[in-house]
Formats: C-alpha cells, structure tokens, sequence
C-alpha cells in the first residue's frame, strides 16, 4: 500500500484516499474507509430460536432485523465484544461460545472484518442500550431466520452470514 491522505476520522470510521498498488504494477488513487472492526453474535436458545434485534437504521433508510453485534474496542478481544455487545442489547449472557468465523463487508473501498460467534446455553437479564438505539428484541425460530435470509427479507449482510454459517444444511 502507498501513501495515505486522511480526508476524515471520526468516531467509528476513518476515510482517506489511498495509493493502491496492484499485483501487476498499476498504481491509482482509491478512497478507503479504515474501520476497527466489530463482532456479531447468533444466539440460539434450547427450543432453536434465535434471539434478533428489530433495529432502526437511519443508512439503511428504516428498520432491520440484526444479529446482536458491536465496534471493537481498543484492545479488546473479538469474543469479548460479542458477550458485551449481546449482554447491552438483549441481556441475555451465553453459557457457550463457538466462532463462525468471519467476513468482510464491502471490501471494495472499507477494511472492516465482523467476527461471527454462535452463542448457546442462554440466561436472560435486562438490556442497557445506548441514547443512540432503538432496538427491539425478538425470538424467532432459526428455520424461519434462515428462511427471511434466503429469500431476502433479512438484509443484514452480518445477519445473513451468521444464520447460514449456523443452521444446518437443508441438503438436496
């Protein structure tokens, strides 16, 4: 990578116009939005639900339905922003974690990685949302989940990735 022009930083993004280098020798001017990343959690309870956040997105232009999921803190580990960020937003704290690895969101002009964490044996408490939230929690069945994901309902790109890297394959 060459050099770097920052155009803005601010809280969760910071947006710069970058020298990109391709593998065969051409070099050209690309705007890039540096991002530290987040975690996103699928929490699925003992009667396979899985607990979804119904949350407004002014970007998005309305409501989505989410995974719970969060920016990464400075020095903070990826699991440990999904148990914060699924303990803020729903209440609900996981027993057990297991990683679905993870994705990059739009890696055409941003460096942003989510983690993806399946979590299970769930106990339910209070969420503390943030001034900026407006979040409804609600349990759906995961087949149904997985259903609003194939056929386009559920948008949420995180959402989309971690109800297909969790549910079991329907087969033929």
């Amino acid at each position: 990578m060459g050099g770097r022009r920052t155009v803005y930083r601010g809280r969760v993004v910071d947006l710069g116009i970058e020298t990109a280098e391709l593998p065969d020798g051409r070099s050209f001017p690309l705007e890039v939005v540096r991002h530290s990343g987040g975690a996103a959690v699928l929490a699925l309870d003992d009667e396979a639900r899985v607990w979804l956040l119904r949350q407004y997105r002014h970007a998005a232009g309305g409501w989505l339905l989410e995974v719970p999921a969060g920016r990464i803190e400075a020095g903070e580990e990826p699991e440990r922003t999904a148990r914060r960020e699924l303990a803020e937003e729903t209440g609900i704290r996981a027993a057990r974690w297991s990683p679905l690895g993870s994705i990059l969101t739009t890696p055409g002009f941003c460096d942003e990685v989510i983690h993806l964490y399946l979590a299970q044996g769930l106990s339910f408490g209070a969420a503390r949302t943030e001034a900026h939230e407006l979040i409804e929690v609600r349990p759906m069945p995961l087949r149904e989940a997985v259903e609003q994901a194939r056929s386009g309902r559920i948008r949420d790109a995180k959402t989309v990735a971690a109800l297909l890297r969790a549910a079991p394959w329907p087969g033929p």
